[in-house]
């Protein structure tokens, strides 16, 4: 004998069953008819020159040291403080980088001599700031968001711009003019 209650919850969950099965064939479409990008996203391009720009306004010489990473690249990195000696300097696989879809870039402050630096306190300008941290504020009125806002690890050298965009909705196969209108 099945009560309604059983009989309710056998539908719900055969929708819910139907409605997931319905998703993952639309994903998998998404997918195969979008590859994986094979450089940096052109806005992202755009805002970095911007952020080059804007920082030596101020005095603060930058190079942007990586953007767009292949997948394998990413598993280089990846394996670093792992199955390769040094110390461990990502937590993303292939494919779990924004840097995959070209959407992050990484930066350093660069010196006279065209070395880089990584010095986080350093004031070359003098105004009281550390460059590190203008370059982060021009970064973020750029729209990027910053590493080093993490809670967990921070990685102070990285921007991400992805209007929202999830690692697994990139895996899936949406890209960044989905959640845009002025991709222009």
């Amino acid at each position: 004998f099945i009560s309604i209650v059983n009989i309710l919850f056998l539908l719900v969950l055969g929708g819910l069953l139907f409605v997931w099965v319905d998703r993952e064939i639309e994903n998998k479409q998404i997918r195969e008819a979008r590859p994986l990008p094979t450089g940096l996203h052109r806005i992202v391009g755009k805002k970095s020159g911007e952020l080059v720009e804007r920082a030596h306004k101020l005095g603060i010489s930058i190079l942007i040291t990586d953007g767009f990473r292949s997948v394998e690249s990413q598993d280089e990195i990846y394996a670093q403080g792992r199955t390769k000696g040094g110390a461990v300097i990502s937590y993303a696989k292939g494919g779990e980088s924004y840097h995959n879809y070209g959407l992050a870039i990484d930066f350093a402050l660069l010196n006279k001599d065209g070395s880089i630096s990584y010095d986080l306190q350093r004031d070359t300008n003098r105004n009281g700031e550390a460059d590190w941290f203008e370059v982060a504020r021009i970064g973020k009125d750029l729209g990027f968001s910053w590493g080093g806002d993490w809670r967990g690890f921070k990685d102070y050298p990285h921007f991400e711009y992805t209007r929202g965009l999830s690692i697994r909705e990139l895996q899936n196969g949406w890209r960044l003019e989905d959640k845009m209108d002025d991709t222009k």
